[in-house]
């Protein structure tokens, strides 16, 4: 390839080359923004299968939005409204549990005991001292990290709040709002080819949404379920648990066992729980994650989403690499859709002669 004008190549590529960078610094700049946006529309897309069911019944879509929107913040603050007070009081007792056996003077050694008859093959005289060394040589250093520590967790608390009101802001206008975006992207195709595009885009969005509304449903599943066995077995504090394993389900492949797990620790920890108690806890949880992995979750998901198991593995994993939280939540439907336009479009363009 003969170069006319180097000069005019060069200067064009060093701009492209420019313009590039700038993009990936802007689009870094305004990520919190974009992860707002993001988890807005998620929501709002999990909401439009509620509100397409009350305009079938000839509700106005502007009715139906509020309807929605209106039940779903009416159910939140219900569950609030129910749940907070026995939370803060279950967590206050927890914290004069703890600040009991702190003040007794004997909270050392009976967790040298406990750790001894878990583990006696330890030597936990020498493993205190080397930790009451270490402790004694950075103390300070501790003591800052610990006030930094605060205030980046109040600062993060901060955020958080001001961050769910603004997503809550924008999932009400995105629910009012998507048949105005459907309608302004569909009319960016053209003619002979909308038709198709719209089905497709419809199979998306409603897997989107189902995919949602069975992730919650999961989530109230184990809640429920939790709250019931704990209190049963009269484990410590089976509100506070039953909320852990609620939101923990939200999270797909991981979540539960990361809950379960956290929950039958907490049954475990002296003055708290009991190894019994943990040891009904955990069986219960593993035999809970086989029924929901075999019959629950393919029974609440079936409709949403039709995706083989290695995909949701890899989609999960990578997703949650990219974009944490949101990424994991976010990698089933959007390998649900590449699925529904790789059987759709892709395999009957390739059989074509």
């Amino acid at each position: 390839m003969k170069l006319h004008n180097p000069f005019r190549t060069a200067l064009v590529a060093t701009l492209g080359v420019g313009l590039g960078i700038l993009l990936i610094q802007a689009v870094q700049s305004l990520s919190t923004i974009l992860l707002y946006v993001g988890t807005a529309l998620f929501l709002s897309l999990g909401l439009d299968p509620m509100v397409s069911w009350l305009t079938r019944r000839r509700l106005p879509r502007w009715a139906a939005v509020l309807v929605t929107i209106l039940v779903v913040l009416g159910v939140f603050a219900g569950i609030v409204l129910m749940v907070i007070p026995t939370l803060v009081s279950q967590i206050s007792q927890l914290i004069q549990q703890v600040t009991t056996i702190i003040n007794s003077g004997k909270a050392i050694e009976d967790f040298k005991h406990w750790i001894t008859q878990l583990f006696p093959n330890i030597e936990i005289d020498k493993v205190f001292g080397y930790v009451s060394d270490w402790l004694n040589k950075n103390l300070g250093d501790i003591s800052s990290s610990i006030g930094q520590g605060v205030l980046v967790i109040g600062g993060a608390l901060f955020a958080g709040i001001a961050g769910a009101f603004i997503v809550l802001i924008l999932t009400i206008y995105f629910t009012a709002a998507i048949p105005s975006f459907k309608g302004a992207v569909y009319q960016m195709v053209p003619a002979s080819r909308r038709d198709r595009f719209i089905d497709l885009a419809e199979q998306i969005t409603a897997s989107v949404g189902y995919y949602v509304m069975g992730q919650v449903s999961l989530g109230v599943i184990n809640g429920v379920l939790s709250l019931i066995l704990l209190s049963i077995i009269r484990a410590p504090f089976p509100i506070v648990l039953a909320v852990i394993a609620f939101f923990f389900s939200l999270i797909p492949l991981v979540g539960t066992l990361t809950g379960s797990t956290i929950i039958v620790l907490l049954c475990l920890v002296p003055g708290l729980g009991s190894p019994l108690t943990a040891l009904i806890a955990g069986i219960y949880y593993l035999v809970y994650m086989q029924v929901e992995a075999y019959i629950i979750s393919p029974r609440v998901m079936n409709r949403a989403v039709s995706v083989p198991g290695g995909v949701v593995v890899i989609a999960a994993l990578a997703g949650g690499a990219l974009l944490g939280l949101l990424g994991a939540l976010i990698a089933i439907p959007v390998a649900a859709s590449v699925l529904i336009i790789y059987r759709q479009v892709l395999i009957p363009r390739m059989n074509e002669r």
